[in-house]
């Protein structure tokens, strides 16, 4: 968000929001309103931005921040973007699985944000890259030297870097055109009937939350298959490929099937969707819980054409720790259980 900089200045590199008021929204000032629906916004800020002429409603630039927004109504916003901080290389520990002149490939841990952003510009993948790796490549934004595709902070598994920019056009067109092998395995609540299949449903930002993804019917395609690998009576453990990449894909398509990922803070998985109600039950649920305070999803393989030597490559990757012990517990209960 910009302070009192004229986000009309074209000197400055500009970031174009646009909102579209929800039906049946309350009519709210303009200012809350963008508050609410702009990341990592503060009060102030928006109403700075209003002033200095960098909102219009409807085609028509707005200058008051006790303008009352109404359904339907179209808001841009023109946001200046800030210069990302000075990255720092930081002695992190890396789990490399693969490594050579043009690309690594790293099993990411859970709780590791991928490349530094507002809030999180220190401890992240990248930082721990920078000083493993002498050049990464600069195709994509400064913020984020290297990295060719993300998972989600709370996602654990294998990720692509390159090192060169050649090496980052050639893998980054193999997932352009959803080439690129990748099988995640996920713990999610109850049963899927059938015990395979093909989630069809587009994706784009929730209108009531920015932060979030949700199925929206003039969103992107995407697409998922999952395939049931053990039943557990009130969870199973799947494995799901992605032929398209939406940003918490996995995640939205499971939680609209009513499968969400077990453990997922933002779509549903830390509430008890299936199993009885006794007291002991429960007390098993958060137990688990406990252990494992993230969404029990990882990246298990990647497989790519390798951008020099042209050969298919396939990595794999074991759950991780906390995963591995909630399976074991569920298993140990589901043999008392019969």
């Amino acid at each position: 968000m910009p302070g009192t900089t004229d986000p009309r200045d074209t000197s400055l590199p500009r970031k174009i929001l646009t909102l579209i008021v929800p039906p049946g929204h309350r009519r709210e000032r303009l200012d809350v309103f963008l508050t609410r629906f702009v990341e990592n916004a503060s009060r102030t800020k928006v109403q700075k931005l209003i002033e200095s002429g960098g909102v219009s409603v409807d085609g028509l630039e707005v200058r008051k921040s006790n303008y009352v927004v109404s359904p339907g109504e179209t808001i841009v916003c023109t946001l200046p973007r800030p210069e990302p901080p000075e990255i720092k290389p930081e002695k992190i520990p890396l789990n490399i699985v693969y490594e050579d002149s043009f690309l690594l490939v790293v099993n990411k841990p859970p709780g590791m944000v991928v490349h530094p952003a507002h809030g999180n510009y220190q401890g992240t993948l990248v930082n721990a890259l920078m000083h493993h790796v002498r050049s990464l490549s600069s195709v994509r934004d400064s913020a984020e030297p290297g990295i060719v595709h993300r998972i989600d902070k709370d996602t654990s598994g294998l990720l692509l870097v390159a090192k060169t920019d050649a090496a980052h056009r050639f893998l980054s067109a193999q997932f352009a055109a959803h080439t690129i092998e990748r099988e995640y395995w996920a713990l999610v609540w109850g049963v899927f009937k059938p015990r395979a299949g093909v989630i069809n449903l587009p994706l784009g930002r929730n209108v009531r939350d920015r932060k979030k993804i949700a199925v929206r019917e003039e969103g992107k395609k995407a697409r998922t298959h999952y395939e049931t690998l053990t039943e557990y009576g009130f969870c199973s453990l799947v494995r799901l490929q992605l032929e398209t990449g939406r940003t918490h894909q996995i995640r939205v398509h499971l939680a609209a099937k009513r499968h969400p990922v077990f453990g997922d803070p933002t779509y549903g998985g830390r509430r008890i969707m299936y199993g009885n109600v006794s007291a002991s039950y429960k007390a098993f649920i958060d137990n688990l819980l406990k252990i494992l305070p993230r969404q029990a999803l990882h990246a298990k393989t990647l497989g790519f054409i390798h951008p020099a030597t042209r050969e298919k490559m396939v990595f794999d990757s074991t759950l991780p720790a906390d995963m591995q012990m909630v399976l074991e517990k569920i298993k140990a209960y589901t043999r008392s259980a019969l």
